[in-house]
């Protein structure tokens, strides 16, 4: 029986959370409405998908009009951990929740190449 992209694509978000530091992770389209989410129980999922196209689209608009060229990501670095947003393609966007100790490096790469299997996915 063929899985449905939506599993496919909540199977790799789990993966992706095997990696140290990460807590939580969503694909989010860029409207912000979600397209697949491995997110703790108390956390809304409609609430991450919307802030996860807000931040990109204004990271996108500030890459923009300062002359930094093409937006790659976008990062908030809070009190209690990290949010990262990466766009997986032009419709939609990886979001990660990490730990305040996660090696920001190796969460980095594996977002790389998470967005790359969803870009696939997402075909």
């Amino acid at each position: 029986m063929t899985r449905s992209r939506t599993e496919q694509m909540t199977d790799r978000l789990r993966q992706l959370q095997q990696t140290a530091g990460i807590e939580a992770s969503a694909v989010v389209s860029g409207d912000g409405l979600p397209l697949a989410s491995a997110l703790p129980a108390d956390t809304e999922e409609d609430r991450v998908a919307a802030m996860s196209a807000a931040m990109l689209s204004l990271g996108e608009r500030i890459a923009g009009e300062l002359g930094r060229g093409e937006l790659e990501q976008v990062y908030v670095h809070g009190e209690h951990g990290r949010v990262l947003v990466t766009a997986i393609d032009e419709e939609a966007v990886l979001t990660v929740l990490a730990t305040e100790d996660a090696k920001l490096g190796l969460v980095l790469f594996d977002m790389r190449r998470a967005a790359e299997d969803f870009r696939e996915l997402l075909k």
